[in-house]
């Protein structure tokens, strides 16, 4: 899908209830979670060892840590819309976040993004999104939650 380009406020504001789009798959692969491992020094070994895992998970394979699905919205959130002329973007916050189910390794997530409010702070646009973040080929989502993004517009 295209990116949707949003200029100013009155752009965000005139999404607002809409859907704003949907991104393309991204997969993670085993050297992703191993990374990912390293950074966060969470070595569980239903992430970082594939062997054990396919004998003793009930998953039969490595999972990818939750934070690091998690990790994966602002890649998702920028593959959906390109926001023009911000001095400056802050990311200010998730709610309502719930894990429904693990993103197994080499599993494709994508995220379907909705405008769910925008308040003008005094020329600080308040964005809230609600992001739906969904595995191919599974009918349950991986996690669902409301972000909220503060754009300081020039």
């Amino acid at each position: 899908m295209e990116k949707r380009i949003i200029n100013n406020y009155e752009e965000f504001e005139a999404l607002l209830g809409q859907v704003i789009g949907v991104s393309d798959y991204v997969q993670i692969a085993q050297d992703q979670i191993d990374k990912f491992a390293d950074a966060t020094l969470d070595y569980q070994w239903i992430h970082t060892d594939p062997e054990r895992a396919a004998k003793e998970s009930p998953f039969k394979t490595t999972i990818a840590h939750g934070y690091l699905s998690l990790s994966m919205l602002t890649y998702l959130w920028y593959n959906v819309v390109d926001v023009r002329n911000v001095k400056m973007i802050v990311n200010y916050g998730i709610e309502s976040l719930r894990f429904q189910q693990p993103v197994k390794v080499n599993d494709k997530i994508r995220a379907t993004v909705s405008l769910n409010d925008i308040k003008n702070l005094r020329g600080i646009a308040k964005v809230q999104v609600k992001i739906v973040v969904d595995i191919e080929g599974e009918r349950k989502p991986a996690y669902d939650c409301l972000v909220n993004f503060l754009y300081h517009f020039e």
